[in-house]
């Protein structure tokens, strides 16, 4: 299971730009990317001005989240978000831009909302022309021969382990050549409506006495026992 992001940044729905979580110093790093602050009796968050468009506060919002990977948050860019180069707390320069393309395939993948995008983001991944995995296990090949050619016993191990590497990613390819369509095919729940959940959670409550309700006796009998015989008079 992923790790949850220590800050979440997003587009709503409403197309506000919305950071929530973190702490002081995410709230100060949060400000001078741009953001403002919004509060209730019972949340706060960060939003972006409304007056910048898209265009902005993509930019904005990526600066935002780069700044706070860059001192060690966990963020959680919207993938409609990303601007540049994406950082993490391991690579806040953002050179390992192979790996962050995958994240934010991830990310997308964290986000969608049907299995058919799922699937579709799925094939990127499995396609066997030119997924994700057969693109690695051709890299590892390259890679085997690259130490093949300094005619070395370490060379030659090396090229052993990154030829099994490259085999053992040609196998997960052929393992899942056809899971992207069983994703495609799944089906979420229906949400029971409001009407079921209000009368599944009376059905759970454990009942309880009415009030002024007498409570019931305790003891095993409350009949009365009969009296012993009075003993009799002599004269």
């Amino acid at each position: 299971m992923p790790t949850p992001p220590d800050i979440a940044i997003t587009r709503r729905p409403t197309g506000e730009v919305t950071a929530e979580g973190g702490d002081e110093l995410a709230a100060t790093l949060l400000k001078r990317a741009g953001f403002v602050i919004e509060t209730t009796p019972r949340s706060s968050w960060h939003r972006l001005p409304w007056d910048k468009g898209e265009a902005r506060e993509n930019q904005m919002a990526s600066h935002a989240a780069r700044m706070l990977a860059a001192v060690g948050y966990r963020v959680g860019l919207g993938p409609d978000l990303h601007i540049g180069l994406l950082a993490t707390p391991s690579d806040p320069q953002g050179k390992r831009v192979h790996g962050h393309q995958i994240l934010r395939l991830t990310d997308k993948l964290n986000g969608a909302e049907t299995y058919e995008t799922a699937a579709d983001l799925a094939d990127h991944v499995l396609d066997p022309h030119d997924g994700v995995l057969v693109r690695l296990s051709e890299f590892f090949e390259a890679a085997a021969e690259q130490a093949k050619a300094s005619e070395s016993d370490a060379g030659w191990d090396l090229s052993y382990d990154f030829a099994e590497a490259a085999a053992t990613l040609t196998d997960v390819g052929e393992d899942l050549r056809v899971a992207a369509e069983q994703l495609r095919e799944l089906h979420r729940p229906a949400k029971p409506s409001w009407q079921a959940r209000v009368t599944d959670y009376f059905a759970t409550v454990p009942s309880t006495k009415r009030a002024g309700a007498s409570a019931t006796p305790t003891t095993a009998s409350t009949t009365t026992p009969p009296s012993a015989p009075k003993p009799k008079r002599t004269r």
